[in-house]
């Protein structure tokens, strides 16, 4: 079995993160821009983009969902959820700044499939707790 490493926390929100940001942001530099510009007559590059993106959100979303379940998914989108309406409340964040907020639920997102990749690791590390797709690993 693995140890729960901060490092490898980090590697999951940076593959996260460029899995997100690759599929949409602001910028215009993403695949659904790319594939905006491009439709209805798609090619091959963008078709094979298509299809690793989306074996990349099958993996993190299927883990993500499996680890935390719907109760502690719902449970993690309502924390960093409030935690952007603190932000809002304490000024530290504008609702005018569409830009800004848009970053942020980006890397908001990132953060929760992040967390769904790991947490069976940090369940394990805070109750002793074993998946059962963990025994094949002893």
């Amino acid at each position: 079995m693995q140890k729960f490493t901060w490092s490898g926390f980090g590697l999951r929100f940076l593959f996260a993160l460029v899995l997100v940001l690759a599929t949409y942001n602001p910028t215009g530099y993403s695949y659904a821009h790319w594939f905006g510009n491009l439709f209805p007559s798609i090619t091959a590059a963008v078709a094979l983009c298509g299809i690793v993106l989306t074996i990349g959100w099958v993996v993190y979303v299927r883990a993500t969902l499996r680890s935390l379940g719907p109760i502690g998914l719902g449970l993690t989108g309502a924390l960093f959820g409030c935690l952007i309406w603190l932000f809002i409340d304490l000024g530290w964040l504008s609702l005018e700044n569409i830009s800004v907020i848009t970053w942020l639920i980006l890397i908001v997102l990132a953060a929760i499939l992040a967390l769904g990749m790991s947490w069976s690791h940090v369940r394990r590390r805070l109750s002793g707790q074993v998946d059962t797709d963990d025994l094949d690993d002893n």
